[in-house]
């Protein structure tokens, strides 16, 4: 008889585990997980990550150019930052999709044709990616004739 009760016992407890998780409100449909791809919205209350740090100095190579200057930019959830026009550069920023070479190209400007290399650095996270971009200028002159407004600092 002892055996008896143990596989009564041992039916029971795996009934229960078993079944106990299909009664009540385990029934209800787990909320859907959010798409990693998906971009955060502001209406949520959530936000990807956006903070750079963007660097200029004399070279044509990041690796070589000591940085002259060095500004911050973090476009989520406000712009902010370092940048003297933090909002425009992140509202040109969102505009290309992250994307630095979509960015305006040189407009018309009063430059010289003297070569006098500076290189541009970006580091940090964009929209939850990790960035990083170069990009060397004739001079300081063509750097600043962008017709963005991220690369003039």
């Amino acid at each position: 008889m002892p055996n008896t009760a143990r596989w009564a016992a041992t039916g029971t407890l795996m009934t229960a585990a078993l079944c106990g998780p299909l009664t009540g409100s385990a029934l209800a449909a787990p909320a859907p997980a959010p798409a990693l791809d998906a971009p955060a919205t502001a209406s949520s209350g959530l936000y990807a990550p956006s903070a750079l740090v963007l660097t200029v100095g004399r070279g044509t190579r990041a690796t070589s150019a000591v940085p002259e200057r060095a500004v911050t930019l973090s476009c989520a959830p406000t712009a902010i930052g370092t940048h003297p026009a933090a909002e425009r550069a992140c509202a040109e920023l969102t505009l290309a999709a992250g994307d630095f070479d979509a960015l305006p190209a040189a407009g018309p400007g009063p430059c010289t044709r003297q070569y006098d290399p500076v290189v541009v650095t970006v580091e940090g996270v964009w929209r939850g990616h990790r960035v990083t971009y170069e990009r060397t200028f004739g001079n300081e002159c063509v750097k600043n004739a962008q017709e963005s407004a991220f690369f003039t600092f």
